[in-house]
Order: structure tokens, then sequence, then C-alpha cells
């Protein structure tokens, strides 16, 4: 089958339900997830990538500072992973193979490991990989991501609803690296600390906060936070100017060139 791409076979393997989740390793190869994530201290950052940008690179970077400073991580041992659900991969209700593969490129040409879930809850992302390792995991995400998190609507088919999904993403040696936002105004910055979720799950935060299980990613570059991945698309669509300055070294070229 030297014709078959892998990567699109895998893609639909989880497309169909036959597996959850299917990874890549930097050379752009299928791995068997068991073999990579057995015992590690995994990071994982979810996104569209839909295109990679120096947000993403900069949450990556001073995310993993942190979590290698814990005391039950070490850089030998642990696994960085961009991570895209298959949500993520649809457009106008079908999922473009082409963008799959643009996306999963762009992220192996800068050296990382990906993973395409049919997880759309972060604590089924947790579970799958307590499967395989039992040591300390991070999630890094942004400050939407974590109100999100908060909201009651997405744990309604769980009959401990949201409490029940919290049991499972907390319970586990997992903390959350959090990257800040700017405000609708343009002129504050949100942090874990002034942020606003439900008032119903207010003191439920506070617990998970107060318990060291929020951590706020503190040396950010405040230039990156007026970077979002759906504005640089429309750039690029539109054959304005100015987005390759948003994007990590080398991705621009590479997108031209597609």
């Amino acid at each position: 089958f030297s014709e078959v791409d892998n990567r699109l076979m895998s893609l639909q393997l989880v497309k169909n339900g036959m597996t959850d989740a299917v990874m890549f390793n930097p050379d752009g190869q299928n791995v068997l997830p068991a073999t990579v994530l057995y015992k590690k201290n995994i990071l994982t950052l979810r996104g569209s990538f839909r295109p990679v940008t120096k947000v993403n690179m900069d949450m990556y970077e001073k995310s993993l500072n942190i979590f290698l400073e814990e005391k039950k991580v070490s850089k030998e041992n642990t696994l960085v992973i961009f991570e895209i659900t298959l949500s993520n991969l649809r457009s106008d209700g079908e999922i473009d193979e082409r963008d799959f593969m643009d996306r999963a490129e762009l992220l192996c040409s800068l050296g990382q490991t990906v993973m395409i879930s049919n997880f759309q809850e972060y604590y089924k992302v947790v579970e799958y990989f307590s499967s395989y390792t039992k040591e300390r995991m991070g999630l890094a995400m942004g400050v939407n991501n974590l109100i999100d998190i908060f909201d009651e609507k997405y744990y309604r088919h769980l009959s401990g609803g949201i409490l029940e999904a919290f049991g499972k993403l907390f319970y586990r040696d997992l903390k959350v690296f959090l990257y800040p936002m700017l405000d609708e105004d343009g002129n504050t910055i949100i942090t874990s600390e002034n942020l606003k979720v439900h008032p119903r799950m207010k003191e439920l935060y506070k617990f998970f906060k107060f318990n060291g299980k929020v951590i706020d990613i503190e040396d950010f570059k405040t230039e990156h936070l007026e970077i979002f991945s759906r504005e640089v698309l429309k750039m690029i669509n539109k054959g304005q100017d100015g987005w390759e300055e948003m994007l990590p070294a080398g991705i621009a070229e590479l997108i031209k060139k597609d």
C-alpha cells in the first residue's frame, strides 16, 4: 500500500469511531499512543491551530517551562502533545482532509507530536492519557477555554453532571497552565485572578484555584494577546498583508508554498 497515506487512514479511523485518538511524531509518521505515552509526564495544548500562531508557541514554551519546574517532572520523561479534536477539523459539517494534512504538517515541522482525537471534553483527554501513565499531567489553555470547562451545559449527559466531570479531570495528578487574554475593551488582561465563571460555579472554581490546580502563565508576551488564528486565516484568504509576522518562523513560507 505504498500509495496510501497512513495519516489520512488514521483520520478515517477516528472519524468512523474505530479508535479514539491517533498520533503523529515530528517526522509526520504514525506512532502507537501506548508506546509514546507509557509512564510519561504529559503536557497537552488543544487548539484548532488553523494556522499555528505565535500565541500557540508562546503558550507552549511558557507552560513547558513551568511544567518542568514541578518536582515530579523531568525533561527526559516529558512529552508535549498538540491536540486537535475532530470537531475542530470539521468544515461545513464535513472533515476537510486537506486542511487536516496541512495543520498536522505545520505542527510536525515545528518539531511537535500531534494527536487527533474524538474527545470534545477535556476530562476525556485526561482519562485517555491516564490509561497509559500515572505521572503528572498538564493542560495549557487560554482563559476562554477554562471558562468553557466551568459551563454546566457540556456535562448534561453525565449522571453526576459537572461534579462527575471535574472528579475525572482533577482527580488525576493534573494542573492547568492558564494563558491570559485581553478583555473586549482591549485594556484589561484577564487571568485566573479576575476571570468570571457562572455564579453557581464560583465556589467550585475557587476550590481548584486555592488548591493549586490552576496556575497563571505570567511571563507571556503582551503583544501576542491580540493574535487570533481565525483573524490570521481571514487575512490569508483575503490576500491581506501582515499575517506573516503573527506566525512562528518558517510557517508563513510553508503556507505560501502550499
